[in-house]
């Protein structure tokens, strides 16, 4: 998978408003009502990430769960980054409207 050219960079970052990029790295922290909550997510996550082959950073501090994206294989962000963040949003929307 190539690395996305600075305009294909901005265009995905639209699509995930809530992520902010960093050099390489996409981050953005999702926050639930308490830990039990937070660490269902990351458990929804770990499996999106499984099936994907494509596993983020996690830092967990009680009710916040930060996510990190990079391709390390190829050494910058790729569409791989992008769609898996999109697919976090959505499961962070389902995990905080329960």
């Amino acid at each position: 998978m190539a690395i996305l050219s600075p305009k294909q960079r901005s265009e995905a970052l639209r699509r995930v408003p809530d992520w902010k990029r960093r050099a390489q790295i996409i981050r953005r922290t999702f926050e639930f009502k308490d830990f039990p909550a937070a660490i269902r997510f990351v458990d929804a996550i770990a499996k999106l990430a499984e099936k994907a082959w494509h596993h983020p950073d996690i830092d967990i501090r009680w009710n916040k769960v930060t996510l990190a994206l990079t391709t390390h294989d190829e050494g910058g962000l790729t569409a791989k980054d992008f769609a898996l963040a999109e697919k976090f949003d959505a499961l962070g929307k389902k995990a905080r409207a329960k």
